[in-house]
């Protein structure tokens, strides 16, 4: 059984809760109190203790990727508690941006932390938890950059995302894959490791439901079907894109908000 409790996203499940652009999952397994993300402020912790999650139980914590909607609440955390280990991309610092002016990469003053554990390409943490970056693995369906850049010198160029990181659980004969946001392609991601279940935004939320971006839409929600697999999105997929793919996907996909708790049997 899985228990995950949401305490980060752009919408709210109850009025209660605090939401934010961002995201934060907390996550109870067998063996393990996992944080996967930390939303991009304190809120997520606010609403940790709303939801009676004590954050200094956690024993490990995952950022899934260099931007601050993700990791702004890092120091938070880090200052709730004080021994769990924080696995990050080697990458996830580098200096993330949206076009050329706007900053989204994380404070880099923490970036020397002794808790951070710097991850390539893939680790294995034990006989349940695995870190994915999918970086080497050839991609089937072309990656969307969506304007976001990386600066190398002087120069921005499109990010190819290979700071984002892909948590996968091993619950019995299950196989439960928890996804930031998906940057590298939500179709790559399901080529590449087939989970049972996927938690995680899609990043489909500045494509126009009424324009253009219904074609990509309608395809994905045609190749997403063709699996056995199970969805709940959230966060970048978007609400008008999210009731689309719904109306295509029927019950293999299901939304989950800030203050919202799922358990997986």
């Amino acid at each position: 059984m899985l228990r995950i409790k949401a305490l980060m996203e752009n919408t709210q499940a109850r009025p209660d809760a605090l939401a934010e652009h961002g995201l934060s999952l907390y996550i109870e397994t067998e063996k393990h109190k996992l944080l996967f993300d930390m939303g991009q402020s304190e809120k997520f912790a606010q609403n940790a203790q709303m939801m009676s999650v004590s954050l200094n139980d956690v024993d490990i914590a995952v950022l899934s990727h260099g931007h601050y909607d993700h990791g702004g609440g890092l120091s938070c955390f880090m200052e709730l508690n004080r021994s769990a280990k924080v696995y990050l991309s080697r990458y996830a610092f580098e200096p993330h941006y949206s076009g050329t002016e706007r900053f989204i990469g994380l404070d880099p003053s923490f970036s020397d932390s002794p808790r951070l554990v710097p991850v390539t390409d893939h680790i294995q943490l034990d006989d349940e938890l695995e870190l994915f970056s999918g970086s080497q693995l050839p991609c089937a369906y072309p990656i969307d950059s969506a304007g976001l850049t990386i600066q190398c010198g002087p120069d921005f160029v499109p990010e190819d995302f290979r700071h984002e990181l892909y948590l996968m659980i091993h619950d019995g004969s299950r196989r439960v894959l928890i996804s930031g946001c998906s940057h590298k392609g939500i179709l790559n991601i399901m080529n590449w490791l087939h989970p049972d279940v996927l938690i995680g935004g899609f990043h489909f939320m500045k494509l126009n439901v009424n324009g253009v971006g219904r074609e990509t839409l309608s395809q994905a929600a045609e190749i997403l079907n063709t699996y056995s697999s199970e969805f709940y999105t959230c966060h970048c997929t978007g609400t008008e894109q999210y009731w689309y793919l719904k109306d295509r996907m029927g019950n293999k996909l299901h939304y989950l908000a800030s203050g919202q708790e799922l358990v997986l049997y």
